[in-house]
């Protein structure tokens, strides 16, 4: 049997291991991807320390994956052989609960999550179902590519499905990982675009992604200088400090939205009676279903909307994993797969 290189974690909390396995071969309903790039997510984090109940150990992490069809199971009509395609976290769903028959796939609640229910990125081919497999357009390299398919479509999908109008002010509260990416596709939609961040000189930055104005949140009270513009009609929260999230519901305007991608570890604080008075709303989003990519994907391309990446070999999976842990990478790790 031909065989491959993988980097799989053997048991909750164990080292990252390289090793060598024979190629998977796809069942029915499934897709094989010849994989070409792999973004390295802080989700990872859940795979390699055992995080999510019933994980099967070893297990290959790794949910951004973009890459080509190199073999497709039985019954499996949509795709090809040769197709440049993207797998997010999002990896598959039973179609038959209750979200499922409404169309809202990604909260299936029998859901499949890539690198974790079944074998990942981390690795040279992975075999996915077919309906976790999104399309990737020409005009963005797989490197690119690989880190829209979490962080992106997370920032993307959560703020086009916000009720926000072209035009609105939007504040993107942190400038990394999501940050970086949210930021710049505020400004392609058409949104008036307010960065906040850390310190004077990450300004020139926040405006070379598109901000039309940045906030040092190091300087002063951000949500009071949100209100010097009128009040955001919506925040998006891509830094998980609860703290500072809580305190940006001030910065709202009237009918205004605190959106929240970016997942701190302790809770944040409402005051009801603001948000009962101003109508204000406090949402949560994940990522997306495969469609979802697909419409990432095609308005990268169309926009230029590109993330900033470090690019690591396979190989050095768990120095890639370190760097994104760190909090140093600028902005998104990638392991490419024989470059």
């Amino acid at each position: 049997m031909a065989r491959m290189k993988a980097v799989q974690v053997s048991k909750a909390g164990d080292p990252f291991e390289v090793v060598e396995r024979e190629i998977p071969q796809p069942g029915p309903g499934q897709v094989r991807v010849k994989i070409e790039a792999c973004g390295v997510c802080h989700s990872d984090v859940v795979t390699k320390n055992g995080l999510f109940p019933g994980i099967q150990y070893p297990r290959v992490p790794g949910h951004e994956i973009s890459g080509k069809i190199d073999a497709v199971g039985a019954g499996v009509t949509q795709w090809k052989a040769g197709q440049r395609v993207g797998v997010g976290w999002h990896g598959g769903h039973c179609f038959i609960c209750e979200p499922c028959r409404r169309g809202d796939f990604i909260l299936c609640r029998n859901g499949k999550i890539t690198g974790i229910s079944f074998d990942g990125g981390y690795a040279e081919y992975t075999v996915v179902p077919a309906e976790a497999i999104a399309a990737m357009p020409d005009g963005i390299s797989a490197d690119e590519a690989a880190p829209l398919l979490c962080a992106g479509i997370t920032v993307f999908n959560s703020m086009r499905n916000s009720g926000t109008r072209s035009g609105d002010l939007v504040a993107v509260q942190g400038i990394g990982g999501l940050g970086h990416l949210g930021i710049q596709f505020a400004r392609q939609m058409g949104f008036q675009t307010v960065a906040i961040g850390r310190g004077a000189d990450t300004g020139s930055l926040a405006r070379k992604l598109g901000a039309h104005h940045y906030i040092d949140s190091g300087a002063g009270d951000p949500a009071a200088e949100l209100k010097k513009f009128g009040g955001a009609k919506l925040v998006l929260a891509t830094a998980p400090d609860a703290r500072a999230i809580s305190s940006l519901i001030g910065g709202l305007t009237e009918n205004g939205k605190l959106l929240v991608v970016g997942v701190p570890n302790d809770p944040i604080s409402v005051n009801v009676m603001q948000i009962v008075g101003q109508k204000l709303a406090v949402q949560g989003w994940p990522s997306g279903s495969a469609i979802d990519s697909e419409d990432t994907l095609r308005f990268s391309v169309l926009s230029g909307v590109r993330p900033m990446i470090e690019k690591y070999p396979l190989e050095k999976a768990s120095e890639a994993f370190d760097q994104m842990m760190s909090g140093k990478a600028k902005f998104r790790v990638v392991l490419t797969m024989g470059k």
